[in-house]
């Protein structure tokens, strides 16, 4: 699986470099709708992933992180904004340039089983981008077959047999497999361990970590579960309805988070001693059917520091320190912390 030896060179820029991304959806499609509304998904999200490097993308379900991560992808066209890949902006590329493209960006999907066709074998799933893209002659195809699987630790005798046989473990090895076929240089993980059991979780994220050091894959990780993000990321951005609120390096965010709703994230994440002084962050629980205030902040109605200017304007997410972004109105000047 040779790639190019400066993938993971520090100077050749960002691999990915997503510019104020929106994806609206409409609210009502009525044929006799006199006004359309819609709702913005992704709302101006900027993020870039460096060669090599892991990208956690976290926030609650709804936040819009799956959506940045498809809009990135293609597979859900963006309403506006640019994917800049390899200096390139995707996005105007046309189906036959965005499949070429496609060999350098894949996808590790949620849920292992639904992502995998029941009727074909393993042999057929993992070898199907080889196919498409033409990368290896059929006769050798078997055998580049058999050495994926046996890089993600599956027996390469199993190729004969069909998901439903497999755990679901072993079904996202094969989905990692698929994904590594065609040796991409950035790979998004929609939530890959989520639908996993714990100790299944850790084989896999070890995987992935082993896969990154060897071939140099740079990853988005996109996840709700903290613990999870914060061991296998480098940097790390957190969503909240849409919008990026808070960026910083793995380290730095997590001792010093500084938006109040990455503050509540992290407080709210189980630690093994019982015994250990913990000050967690309380808000209100979000009404599942609101689609966010009219005007302001769109975490004000949740937010314990909420002021004034939260109500009347959107933060713009600015340095707040060395290597660390926030959206917030408690570190931007002229605003009032007292109103």
């Amino acid at each position: 699986m040779g790639n190019e030896p400066d993938r993971n060179s520090p100077g050749n820029g960002p691999l990915l470099e997503v510019r104020d991304l929106v994806k609206e959806f409409p609210l009502n499609r009525g044929f006799l709708s006199r006004y359309r509304k819609s709702i913005r998904a992704v709302d101006g999200v900027s993020l870039t992933v460096r060669r090599g490097e892991t990208v956690g993308l976290v926030g609650e379900s709804g936040s819009g992180k799956t959506t940045t991560g498809r809009c990135i992808l293609r597979l859900i066209e963006p309403t506006s904004g640019e994917v800049i890949f390899r200096g390139e902006n995707i996005l105007k590329l046309g189906a036959r340039s965005m499949r070429e493209t496609r060999r350098e960006i894949q996808i590790i999907f949620q849920d292992p089983y639904g992502s995998l066709n029941p009727r074909m074998t393993v042999g057929t799933i993992v070898g199907e981008p080889l196919a498409i893209h033409k990368t290896v002659p059929r006769r050798e195809r078997r055998d580049r077959v058999a050495e994926l699987l046996k890089r993600v630790g599956l027996d390469p005798d199993m190729m004969r047999r069909y998901p439903h046989e497999f755990s679901g473990g072993q079904r996202q090895r094969i989905g990692v497999a698929r994904a590594i076929a065609l040796n991409p240089s950035l790979i998004v993980a929609d939530e890959p361990v989520s639908a996993l059991d714990v100790s299944v979780q850790a084989q896999v994220v070890n995987l992935l970590q082993d896969l990154q050091e060897e071939y140099g894959i740079a990853y988005l990780f996109i996840a709700h579960d903290l613990s999870v993000v914060e061991h296998i990321s480098d940097r790390v951005a957190v969503m909240y309805r849409g919008k990026i609120v808070e960026e910083a390096g793995r380290d730095q965010l997590y001792s010093d988070p500084k938006h109040p709703y990455t503050q509540a994230l992290l407080s709210s994440v189980p630690i093994p001693d019982p015994a250990a002084d913990r000050h967690p962050v309380l808000i209100p629980e979000e009404n599942p059917g609101a689609v966010g205030p009219a005007k302001g902040c769109s975490f004000h109605p949740r937010c314990p520091a909420v002021m004034e200017i939260c109500r009347e304007r959107v933060p713009r997410l600015l340095p707040v320190g060395e290597g660390q972004k926030a959206a917030c109105f408690l570190y931007e000047k002229g605003s009032d912390p007292a109103s």
